[in-house]
């Protein structure tokens, strides 16, 4: 077998692949002896078919397998050979098998980047000593309160109000038909002013008074958020049924019960605390991370296409999960997978180059997972997904593809750890990191 390797690009190889007509000819001699065994040919008892007949009735059918045969053979012996650590699946253009000569194929191949040592030992980093503040614990306060507010109905007879929960039926016809999008409705809790449907749908309600019903046309903006609206005009009927004000429960012991898990508002606030301040070091965690490419994620390198595919496909699932969960489509954003395959290109490439970075440290390093420090993370991820131990590990031991992805993970995070010990870290305020912030971009 002769193996001739071509370089379409850094990250691309086209392999030839050529193996000697003696070869070719045990293979087919193989195929047509155990086709031979099997076949059942009229005028001809089972195992003394002549190959002749056999060559004529079923040649297609055998050349094929023996094609698939040969490249499975031979290209696992190829990659040994020339040590072809390839990612993704191979693009095969099988040619015809002549049973009279070499058999020659070429494999397309994409490889990863081979990327020089990294130097980062005594990078220069900021760390923001973020801090969370009782002005943002009030602030979360107010928003339990909010959404532990009850709705009573307003005993004073008057007209809807701005500010106003409008309690309504509502129907939108389009050109005098049932409309998918506004059908009918009852029971909305509707807030005037919030512009839940739209700006000129609540000025429509205000001065409506409870038990009245009421007809309108509305025509919605060209650039609504819901898209089969925009621009449509739709006939309402509304009834408002009940107005209703908020009312607020107290500040207190109470309202920390009402929330689950709490006995005090005390513990209600130390449980914001700790939340705000999680956030914060999240916060100047990432900032670092950013720093550590910015200064050492400066080499300049091709991508293989399998990987920015395989990281494309991830952040649209994620996207066209989050849509869903909204109950709304693509197509109601006006939006398709090429327009964000386009959109998100960028940010893919971005991910597998700092994938790849990470990688090579790991590498470089010879970073491992030891079992001892992956079953601390098993036990870590168990208290925040709410599931036994045993069931986590029994999950990634069941699924190879997702551990060796899991502990890659875990090493990016080991990496970093690394780098940071290894730097010379400077404390700042955040005041004086916003001043400086603002400077460079002042200066750009």
């Amino acid at each position: 077998m002769e193996v001739t390797i071509t370089d379409i690009s850094s990250v691309k190889k086209k392999v030839q692949i050529q193996i000697p007509q003696t070869d070719v000819a045990k293979e087919l001699d193989s195929a047509y002896l155990q086709l031979k065994k099997n076949a059942k040919v009229k005028g001809f008892r089972p195992g003394k078919t002549p190959r002749s007949v056999l060559e004529r009735m079923f040649h297609k059918d055998v050349h094929a397998d023996v094609t698939n045969t040969l490249i499975q053979n031979s290209f696992i012996d190829a990659v040994k050979q020339e040590s072809l650590a390839f990612i993704g699946t191979p693009d095969i253009d099988p040619p015809e098998l002549d049973p009279d000569g070499p058999f020659i194929y070429n494999i397309t191949v994409e490889l990863k980047p081979e990327l020089a040592d990294i130097n980062f030992e005594g990078i220069g980093i900021k760390k923001t000593l973020y801090k969370m503040s009782e002005t943002e614990v009030d602030k979360q306060i107010d928003l339990l309160q909010k959404q532990l507010a009850e709705y009573q109905p307003i005993d004073k007879a008057r007209p809807a109000a701005d500010g106003d929960h409008a309690l309504i039926d509502y129907e939108g016809l389009k050109d005098g038909k049932s409309f998918e999008q506004t059908q009918k409705t009852e029971n909305y809790t509707l807030k005037i002013g919030q512009n839940m449907i739209s700006e000129a749908f609540d000025k429509q309600i205000i001065g409506m008074n409870p038990g009245e019903q009421k007809e309108f046309p509305i025509t919605f903006p060209e650039d609504y958020h819901n898209k089969e609206l925009a621009n449509l005009e739709i006939a309402f009927s509304v009834t408002l049924k009940e107005l209703r004000q908020e009312v607020l429960p107290e500040v207190n012991d109470e309202l920390a019960k009402k929330l689950g898990n709490f006995e005090t508002l005390d513990d209600v606030k130390n449980a914001i605390r700790k939340n705000l301040q999680e956030g914060y070091d999240k916060r100047a965690e990432q900032e670092i991370q950013e720093q550590i490419f910015e200064k050492l994620l400066t080499e300049k390198f091709e991508l293989p296409e399998t990987l920015v595919k395989f990281e494309l496909d991830g952040i649209i699932e994620d996207t066209e999960m989050k849509f869903s969960q909204s109950n709304v489509t693509l197509d109601q954003l006006g939006l398709s997978r090429e327009k964000l395959e386009e959109q998100y290109r960028d940010v893919a490439e971005n991910q597998v180059r700092r994938h790849l970075f990470l990688s090579k440290i790991i590498e470089q390093e010879k970073m491992e997972m030891p079992e001892e420090e992956l079953n601390t993370e098993y036990e870590s991820l168990s208290k925040t997904v709410g599931q036994p131990v045993d069931f986590i590990k029994d999950y990634y031991q069941k699924n190879p593809d997702k551990l060796e992805g899991f502990k890659h993970a875990l090493l990016e995070k080991k990496v970093f750890d690394l780098i940071i010990e290894k730097a010379v870290i400077e404390e700042v305020e955040p005041e004086a990191a916003d001043s400086e912030n603002s400077s460079d971009s002042a200066s750009e």
